[in-house]
């Protein structure tokens, strides 16, 4: 599956990406050729065979939470680059709401 010239520039615009007439080119042919190779996947053989999102048999890999005392000298320091502190920590925007 090709895409065209101007099927990028949209997807670029989707994007917000602005392209050069160089960089459109090469993606022209970088996006048709990816296509290209996920029809192939498509037409592979897979039935019997069980879906998985990963093969190793690891699922939750985590460590423990510890906390680890820092010098008070070097903490000072990095709390005095922060734009915003409040009780010793770097205050930040909401990630969520």
């Amino acid at each position: 599956m090709s895409l065209s010239k101007e099927e990028v520039e949209k997807i670029a615009i989707l994007a917000r990406l602005g392209l050069t007439e160089e960089e459109k080119e090469k993606f022209t042919t970088q996006l048709s050729s990816i296509l290209d190779y996920v029809e192939q996947l498509k037409e592979v053989k897979t039935d019997g065979v069980e879906p998985s999102a990963q093969v190793t048999g690891l699922e939750n890999v985590m460590r423990e939470d510890s906390v680890e005392e820092t010098d008070k000298e070097v903490r000072d320091k990095l709390l005095k680059q922060a734009p915003k502190t409040e009780d010793d920590l770097i205050k930040t925007k909401a990630v969520f709401e």
